[in-house]
């Protein structure tokens, strides 16, 4: 059984595969200086909620964005589960090559959905990811990823517009009946998830006209559907992207059989 662990600065997703079947993906907080205790607590409890035998584990694949947790994740692995995690980074084995002009800058996540989309879809794909950032990344048709565009989050955004303006609060990010709201909740929805939708379209749009192709548009992240329920060019939500992509780099990485 497969231990998948994504780490975000806002969220971890933890994911656990028997074979190709998915027996449970959990988003819990993430806590930069968790310890390995507590994250072998709720590892423990979530997979005991879903009668998962947690002593079947026998491979662990990590992505993690989170430098301060790191230590903690490879003594979680060590000291509880007796494996040794792979870490999705520089010298593994992606398949895609890396055409930024510094490839050990791009962040594991991008290039995790990278694989995953390809893999899915087999064709050239722009990646939009509605994470801790709202990033956007192309592959080309040939499997190639080539870079793309990082913005700010749309709880990063949020939180900022509350923080900065005393008179505003914090609000459902769910879209509002209407654009020129007439009340003050209904208004930050609108700015909000109307205004992020006119960014994803209007990024992906120059991605467009710089390439010349319209590549296929797959959105995935907690917010996803929120915000591309109103986008003109996505076409397509993948909530598991990020952990079928793992499991596909953890089978890319496993020694060849003799």
């Amino acid at each position: 059984m497969l231990l998948a662990i994504d780490v975000g600065n806002t969220n971890i997703v933890i994911g656990m595969y028997d074979g190709d079947e998915q027996a449970g993906i959990w988003r819990i907080r993430t806590v930069a200086d968790a310890t390995a205790d507590e994250l072998w607590i709720i590892l423990r409890n979530l997979t005991a909620v879903r009668n998962i035998d947690i002593s079947k584990i026998d491979g662990v694949i990590i992505a993690c964005v989170v430098p301060p947790l790191m230590g903690a994740l490879e003594e979680l692995c060590a000291n509880f589960l007796k494996l040794r995690p792979l870490m999705v980074g520089p010298g593994i084995k992606s398949g895609m090559p890396i055409r930024y002009d510094n490839p050990r800058e791009v962040g594991a996540d991008r290039i995790v959905n990278a694989v995953a989309a390809y893999e899915k879809h087999h064709r050239d794909l722009i990646v939009v990811d509605f994470g801790t950032a709202t990033t956007f990344d192309y592959v080309n048709a040939a499997g190639e990823y080539e870079g793309g565009a990082i913005a700010p989050g749309v709880k990063i955004a949020a939180d900022a517009l509350f923080h900065e303006a005393s008179k505003l609060f914090r609000v459902e990010l769910v879209a509002p009946s209407r654009v020129i709201a007439k009340d003050t909740s209904s208004a930050i929805q609108s700015g909000i998830v109307f205004g992020y939708a006119s960014l994803v379209d209007g990024i992906i749009m120059r991605m467009f006209e710089e390439l010349g192709t319209r590549p296929k548009v797959v959105a995935t992240g907690g917010l996803a559907r929120v915000i591309c329920s109103e986008t003109k060019l996505v076409e397509h939500i993948d909530d598991d992207l990020t952990m079928e992509g793992l499991l596909i780099l953890y089978r890319r990485n496993l020694p060849a059989k003799r």
